[in-house]
């Protein structure tokens, strides 16, 4: 993975740091967050934003949930 700087907003980069925080995310990381939720809401503009991250809450649970397996009785 490459990495690149770019230029932002002193007020963008101090909300993205108190979030980054508050979610346990470096702040690189909770902008490359907001840049995934932004870019799957504009290709899915019907979509409310809360059912986008549940979704992708759900990905990320899927990979570690271990299988059930119902009893037959």
């Amino acid at each position: 993975m490459s990495f690149h700087s770019i230029k932002i907003e002193d007020s963008f980069y101090t909300t993205a740091k108190l979030h980054a925080n508050a979610e346990h995310r470096t702040i690189s990381s909770q902008i490359g967050y907001w840049a995934k939720i932004g870019k799957i809401a504009l290709e899915n503009p019907d979509l409310p934003v809360s059912f986008i991250k549940d979704i992708l809450i759900a990905k990320h649970l899927k990979d570690e949930a271990e299988l059930f397996i119902f009893k037959n009785e």
